[in-house]
């Protein structure tokens, strides 16, 4: 199939892309990577009478550090992040993740502020925001409000993004030094979507644990943390048997939906092993 027709704006400043946005309302879609919106365009999922381009804007692109916070702009695609010599240095964990997006073309289009705005529980930075404790700035004709990623996601394609506003910045506390990290996907070919993924980050005080923070994708209606399993870790030391009690509460969180990628009760195993193995990989990374 193909779209309906539509017309298409390339606005040259972050007002005039607002200013579209609320002069045509709900015809109205943002185009950033295009590779959600496109797709659904050409199904007549999305039917959107005007089509806004946001590829222009270099102020909504860039990575830089500012205090004690790393800022992102919402256009920066996936290989400018996996090239990013600050990410790599002070934020490995949205390196590593970003690196399992996918393929080369679609990182190389694909953007971080459309793969949030999107809402899909089955993208990859929603988790990677929660278990960094990011929070997002949202532009408006009223001007700018933050809010943090932990309640952001609202259900499946639904955010706290309102009518007329574009998410603009990410911006990310800078992970205590000598934390450990990683993200753990599942998925059956290049490519695809996660069967089951877990982002972690950890923080070690001694033998014990600090701090631990850990999301999950594609295994409800939207990206969440496994809040049980963190507050199981907190102040103990981690083992095998502690790994496996965090993999167990991961794994009573979860509520995915049987699809072609597998049923309930192998989606939520896979929860559990991939929340296993990013807690010993986040743990052997941590600075003890």
């Amino acid at each position: 199939m193909i779209p309906r027709p539509f017309e298409y704006h390339v606005p040259r400043t972050l007002p005039e892309a607002i200013a579209l946005l609320n002069e045509h309302g709900d015809a109205a879609k943002l185009l950033a990577g295009g590779h959600s919106l496109l797709p659904m365009m050409k199904l007549r999922f999305a039917e959107p009478g005007h089509l806004i381009d946001l590829g222009k804007l270099a102020e909504l692109k860039g990575i830089r550090e500012v205090g004690n916070e790393i800022r992102i702009g919402a256009m920066t695609t996936e290989n400018e992040l996996i090239w990013s010599e600050l990410l790599q240095t002070k934020c490995p964990l949205i390196v590593e993740g970003a690196r399992q997006i996918s393929d080369p073309q679609v990182r190389y289009r694909g953007t971080l502020g459309g793969d949030i705005s999107h809402g899909d529980p089955g993208n990859d930075h929603p988790a990677l925001m929660l278990a960094l404790d990011a929070s997002f700035v949202l532009t408006g004709e009223r001007g700018e409000r933050v809010v943090p990623a932990d309640g952001f996601f609202l259900s499946t394609y639904l955010t706290m993004l309102e009518p007329g506003e574009i998410l603009t910045e990410i911006r990310i506390p800078l992970p205590a030094t000598g934390s450990g990290y990683c993200y753990a996907k599942l998925k059956r070919k290049t490519g695809d979507f996660a069967t089951a993924a877990t982002a972690v980050i950890l923080r070690m005080s001694g033998a014990t644990v600090a701090d631990v923070r850990i999301a999950l994708t594609n295994l409800a209606d939207i990206a969440f943390r496994a809040t049980g399993a963190e507050q199981s870790l907190l102040g103990k030391p981690i083992d095998e048997q502690a790994i496996a009690q965090a993999a167990r509460l991961a794994m009573d969180a979860c509520d995915p939906v049987a699809d072609l990628r597998g049923d309930i009760e192998y989606k939520t195993a896979m929860a559990g092993e991939m929340t296993r193995r990013a807690l010993a990989t986040a743990f052997s990374r941590a600075v003890h």
